[in-house]
């Protein structure tokens, strides 16, 4: 509602006529429309500090969230470090205890790889020597058979004069314990006692025959020079006399 200006009681005169503020035009400032505006401002301004207010709380809520989450985010990585850390700590004494393992097991194929060598050397060795022995013994036995034969076929022809021998020389014929030697026996070459026995043996397991033992003792000289006739002339008979010669002589002095 537009107000008038009205002239105040303490000017107011006794109308005698047309006052000059009579014949003044009228004002309308349009309060109650200024009012109205300001009114309608001030709903609006509220509206918009309340919508601030609302987004301001809102927007600190949600920071509050979002710290609250990073605050979380941290604490499960913090913790996840902490477990990858213990990993990697258990990890990495695996590792270590698996390396120290490993080189225990490198030293020990190492040990036996030496050691598997050395046996493999030392069965080399050994399987030579067997060999060399075996071909020894092969040659041994084809010594010794051919010997043998030797004999046999000698025999057939000795076996008269053999008898001969040990009738006439007082002579008798044992085995001596091994294949390749004889004993030979003689009686009467002792004129203090007939029964006095006197004895050698006679190695036949080579081509050259070796008097081995003999009762009583005879020089080792004389003996040999016997053997040397004896392999000369291979004839048993000269063995046998010659024996008994010796026989004789020691028995004698």
């Amino acid at each position: 509602m537009a107000s008038l200006f009205e002239p105040s009681l303490s000017t107011s005169r006794t109308p005698t006529g047309p006052s000059m503020a009579d014949t003044l035009p009228s004002i309308n400032f349009g309060f109650d429309e200024l009012r109205d505006r300001m009114a309608k401002f001030t709903v609006k301004f509220d509206a918009f500090i309340e919508q601030g207010r609302k987004r301001v709380l809102e927007e600190r809520n949600q920071f509050r969230m979002n710290v609250t989450e990073l605050q979380e985010d941290q604490r499960m990585k913090k913790k996840d470090i902490e477990i990858l850390q213990l990993k990697t700590s258990t990890h990495q004494q695996t590792m270590a205890k698996e390396a120290a393992e490993t080189r225990e097991m490198q030293g020990a194929i190492a040990a036996l790889t030496a050691q598997r060598d050395a046996q493999a050397a030392t069965r080399d060795g050994l399987r030579a020597q067997m060999a060399a022995t075996q071909r020894e013994i092969d040659g041994r036995l084809a010594a010794q058979r051919a010997h043998a034969e030797r004999l046999e076929a000698q025999a057939r022809f000795n076996v008269p004069e053999l008898d001969f021998w040990v009738t006439n020389l007082c002579l008798r014929i044992e085995g001596a314990g091994a294949e390749d030697r004889l004993k030979f026996v003689y009686t009467h070459v002792d004129e203090r006692s007939w029964d006095r026995e006197a004895w050698f043996e006679l190695s036949t397991g080579s081509r050259d025959y070796d008097v081995r033992h003999c009762r009583p003792k005879l020089e080792k000289d004389k003996v040999e020079r016997v053997l040397e006739r004896v392999n000369e002339t291979r004839e048993l008979a000269v063995l046998l006399k010659g024996m008994r010669e010796l026989f004789v002589e020691a028995l004698k002095s």
